[in-house]
């Protein structure tokens, strides 16, 4: 085998493969079906027109008979009148359609053997295309029971091309959930760090809790205020002690952290100095 013969019996290996995955079994049933009905029909044609010429040739020879009785009378009458030679004439015609009766009747004859031949194959046919038929409507029932178990049980195993496609859908909604549930939970976070805040200001962690103290101090105060003004806080001198307390613990606080930047500054002061003499 050539190169392209080989070729060529892959191509068609593979189109024959492709039309066997994509042709419906019913229609092509169906299909041979209506061919075998058309060639059915074509037989009955052709014996339908080898009688309609088996008649013609009857009538013929209906006719030739016709003219031999005729020429007997011809024969009989010139034999009574004396006219040999006209009997002659008519007996020799006579023969004639004879000849020409004994060929039609072999041709009617041969025609005849061939209309029951035809008529025999049709009748085979016919019974052959009536168990196809039954064959066929059962295959296509088989075929159809087994496409729609075979539905039925793909979908249920969701191996199916349609529930492969749900399947990959859900897992990509899946991720997707999954992946926006991260980001919030992310979003969340930073926010509790205070990182969006470090993006629109100055400030830093020490400065949030200081301004945080701070709020609380004054929440506390207006409360000790309000409890006071309606009689369930403590006694006013309580409340100037507590707020002295306050001040007092504020202020070291300043004096402390005064201390520590004046240390701060000596030292800065002192590496200069050093530069400065070395």
């Amino acid at each position: 085998m050539g190169i392209l013969s080989r070729t060529s019996y892959v191509i068609r290996s593979k189109i024959n493969a492709i039309l066997n995955r994509t042709e419906d079994p019913g229609e092509t049933l169906d299909y041979s079906y209506e061919k075998m009905r058309d060639e059915l029909q074509q037989v009955k044609q052709g014996i339908a027109d080898l009688t309609t010429q088996k008649k013609r040739l009857e009538i013929q020879k209906r006719r030739l008979e016709e003219n031999v009785e005729k020429h007997n009378e011809q024969a009989r009458e010139a034999v009574n009148q004396d006219r040999d030679d006209l009997a002659r004439q008519a007996l020799e015609k006579k023969q004639s359609k004879m000849n020409q009766i004994e060929d039609l009747e072999t041709q009617i004859a041969n025609l005849q053997e061939t209309q029951d031949t035809l008529v025999d194959k049709k009748n085979q046919l016919q019974n052959r295309i009536e168990e196809f038929r039954t064959k066929k409507e059962t295959m296509k029932a088989r075929y159809d029971a087994a496409e729609a178990s075979t539905r039925v049980s793909e979908a249920m195993s969701g191996v199916g091309d349609e529930m492969a496609d749900v399947g990959r859908a859900l897992e990509r909604a899946e991720d997707r959930t999954d992946e926006m549930e991260a980001r919030s939970a992310a979003m969340d976070e930073l926010a509790d760090t205070g990182a969006f805040d470090d993006a629109l200001s100055d400030k830093d962690s020490i400065d949030r809790e200081l301004e945080s103290g701070r709020s609380s101090r004054e929440v506390d105060t207006e409360l000790e205020t309000l409890k006071a003004e309606m009689g369930r806080g403590p006694a006013p001198e309580e409340s100037e002690d507590v707020e002295a307390a306050d001040a007092e613990t504020e202020a070291d606080a300043e004096a402390a952290d005064a201390d520590v930047a004046d240390e701060e500054v000596e030292a800065e002061l002192e590496e200069l100095k050093n530069e400065d003499d070395a």
